[in-house]
């Protein structure tokens, strides 16, 4: 058995060496980011984290909104697995499994992006179970590190069994790995409202202290991670063998409507209940909207990520240009835009502006933490890419008919 296992990984490894040239120059321009981060991050872990804008006033900025906004995107992953072994739709089950590439290179992002925003790196071993203090059950962090490492090893499980099988050309254990499938279901709504819980559950942080960000939460993901999956899917299918049916596509696309929808719902009702209220605690929204006391840096941002939800809401809702290839594109990307900045800036800024004492520090990325954020970024990507160069030609013969790449997709299915 562990002849059988070393082969596997070793000729898994081989896979990912083999490629033409836009594969070699995409994997060395990420290198390259890598490296940068990497040196950026040296910087950061000599000198402190003084070498950063963050401060006492604002001592989550950039790195924790990266983190929340990709633990949406793991969580969305879901989006497939519900359709595909939920209701046994094929288009969808046939390609199901980039979902859960992607969850896994996400979760990956965020585990390293928390370990970049603690500071000193060995401070990761109080984050361990057994080893550190995680403080369970009183600890929501602690949570949260639990249902995100969970819900990491369930899909290497998942993959690494889908893989290992097909790598000997045996079937799939059905009895094995669906019920782990259906699992990573409530598992990834459950990383997505932990993360949430550890926000609205800080009394001191009005901002924050709403019950209705969980759903808010779950609907974005729904958004913003299917974005990147219909991205990816064109990516895959005009570059490899694979034919992602255009019916999947579409499929996705109206779920990403009715995610759309839920999410504006929300963010309306919230925005409502700030207003209307009128309270001390509006001054936070104020500051994001329309500045507060002459501050207005985020006051653009927040203003931008609202329209680019609206008009891509406007996009899916459609049909029309939901089916069509240039406008769903678009509409992906400016979905996308709007929920980086929604669960990033607009999310952890202000929840500390005005601060508890009412001062106001505008906070704004160093190139330090805008490096090191890319680094993440890139070998999150690499990641993606590597599981993908080994998933596709393993799994050949049971993902989506194989054509030609570039092959244009069929007017009529």
């Amino acid at each position: 058995m562990l002849n059988r296992i070393q082969e596997f990984i070793i000729g898994s490894f081989k896979l990912t060496l083999k490629g033409n040239r836009t594969y070699h120059l995409w994997m060395a321009f990420l290198t390259v980011l890598v490296l940068s981060g990497a040196f950026a991050y040296y910087r950061q872990y000599t000198e402190g984290l003084i070498v950063t804008n963050m401060r006492d006033q604002v001592s989550w900025a950039f790195y924790i909104g990266n983190f929340t906004f990709l633990v949406g995107v793991a969580a969305a992953a879901v989006l497939l697995v519900i359709p595909a072994y939920v209701y046994n739709w094929k288009p969808i089950r046939e390609i199901a499994i980039f979902g859960e590439l992607l969850a896994i290179s996400a979760i990956v992002m965020c585990l390293l992006f928390v370990t970049v925003d603690i500071g000193q790196p060995l401070r990761v071993l109080e984050l361990l179970p057994v080893i550190g203090s995680l403080n369970v059950p009183s600890s929501l962090l602690g949570w949260d590190v639990l249902v995100l490492n969970g819900y990491l090893i369930l899909n290497v499980v998942i993959v690494g069994h889908f893989l290992y099988k097909a790598y000997f050309k045996k079937p799939y254990n059905k009895a094995f790995v669906v019920p782990l499938l259906l699992l990573s279901i409530p598992a990834a709504i459950s990383i997505h409202t932990v993360t949430a819980f550890v926000y609205n559950g800080m009394a001191a942080r009005p901002f924050w202290n709403a019950s209705i960000l969980a759903p808010r939460f779950i609907a974005s993901a729904f958004c913003s991670g299917p974005a990147v999956m219909l991205i990816l899917f064109q990516i895959l299918r005009r570059t490899t063998h694979i034919r992602i049916r255009l019916e999947a596509i579409r499929k996705i696309a109206e779920l990403m409507a009715y995610a759309m929808f839920l999410n504006l719902f929300l963010f309306g009702a919230e925005i409502f209940k700030e207003y209307y209220s009128d309270t001390d605690h509006l001054a936070h929204t104020e500051y994001l909207y329309s500045g507060l006391h002459g501050h207005t840096a985020l006051v653009p941002f927040a203003w931008v990520s609202l329209i680019c939800s609206v008009v891509a809401f406007i996009l899916f809702l459609v049909p029309k240009t939901r089916m069509n290839m240039v406008t769903l594109n678009l509409g992906c990307i400016l979905i996308w835009s709007g929920v980086y900045i929604e669960k990033g800036m607009a999310l952890v800024i202000p929840g500390m502006t005005p601060d508890t004492l009412g001062e106001i520090y505008e906070y704004i990325p160093t190139w330090t933490e805008i490096r090191i954020g890319a680094g993440v970024f890139a070998i999150g990507f690499m990641v993606f890419t590597m599981l993908c160069k080994v998933a596709i030609p393993l799994l050949h013969d049971t993902l989506a008919d194989p054509v030609a790449p570039g092959e244009p997709y069929p007017e009529k299915l």
